[in-house]
């Protein structure tokens, strides 16, 4: 596959999420739910359908694919990662989070609608997936429901996602009687971010590893692939934020180094950050060795990661 056909590829798997998206934030009231209210509804849809390259369905439906599986129940589990990643970016964008106006090339959340909204939404978005999830629709094996529920909890909760951006806080100084931001070395900084960033990008490998019923050796294969792509991301993502401008990356730039915050960026410099990010991207390629050239297209996709202004 071509770059061109990998971005082809991303424009196909997105659309069908997308769908799948649309049908899930209907607004009628699903079997068990008493009513949808219409403004947490627009809520919840301007948080998720509005853009954005669906990386992480992306990984859950390449990887499930490699495997073998492709079809509905792919796209509604990938479409739940979708949910939780897309909670994640309201709640960060708040003013008691990151503070940012600007997502997706568009006003945040909270920012279109209000504070209290944006805060509903998130937590909607989140139980949402959880509730995705466990619909037989989705997958009619229930030991790999429970597989699909369990990964993604650990990945964006108290251990994961949620955890990481509390060491965020934390590193910035928010809790602390001086307030200025924590002086953190590589291992704290690597361990924040593989919490925040990395952990949701691993598991929407993993997830598409349960769904295609992945043996001990591809698990361990994707395990190591999606550990090294979460670094590669958030690296790249550092550099992002420092070189590219508001359009280009769709939401405030620089606002890393203003704030003081740890980044692996910060800590290198940028030429033995990208160093670096070459190595993780060759990580990547090489822990997909077992799958042969059916791995091709999570091969670019590590090579995409690694330049997100493409």
């Amino acid at each position: 596959m071509t770059q061109s056909g990998l971005q082809q590829r991303l424009a196909t798997v997105a659309a069908t999420v997308d769908t799948a998206l649309d049908a899930l934030l209907a607004d009628t009231a699903a079997p068990g739910e008493i009513r949808r209210p219409d403004r947490l509804i627009a809520a919840m849809r301007y948080a998720l359908l509005g853009g954005g390259k669906r990386l992480r369905p992306f990984l859950v439906v390449e990887t499930a694919a490699l495997l073998g599986e492709t079809g509905p129940g792919v796209a509604r589990a990938a479409a739940a990662v979708e949910c939780v990643h897309g909670y994640s970016l309201v709640h960060d964008d708040l003013p008691a989070m990151d503070d940012d106006d600007l997502r997706r090339g568009r006003p945040s959340l909270h920012r279109a609608f209000d504070e209290a909204t944006a805060i509903l939404a998130g937590a909607s978005l989140l139980t949402l997936a959880f509730d995705i999830l466990a619909d037989s629709e989705t997958q009619p094996d229930p030991a790999i429901r429970l597989g699909l529920i369990s990964t993604l909890a650990r990945a964006s909760g108290v251990g994961g996602m949620a955890g990481g951006q509390m060491l965020d806080l934390e590193a910035e100084g928010r809790f602390s009687d001086s307030g200025r931001p924590l002086v953190l070395d590589e291992t704290a900084i690597s361990r924040l971010q593989a919490m925040k960033t990395g952990a949701l990008i691993a598991a929407s490998v993993r997830i598409g590893g349960l769904i295609g019923r992945a043996d001990a050796r591809e698990t361990a294969a994707l395990t190591a692939y999606g550990t090294a792509l979460g670094q590669a991301y958030q690296i790249a993502d550092d550099l992002l934020d420092l070189e590219a401008t508001v359009e280009q990356a769709g939401k405030a730039t620089g606002k890393d180094a203003a704030r003081g915050k740890a980044t692996l960026v910060a800590l290198w410099g940028r030429e033995a950050a990208r160093a670096r990010l070459d190595e993780l991207v060759a990580e990547a390629e090489h822990a997909l060795s077992e799958f042969g050239g059916r791995a091709d297209t999570l091969r670019l996709t590590a090579r995409m990661v690694a330049k997100p202004q493409d």
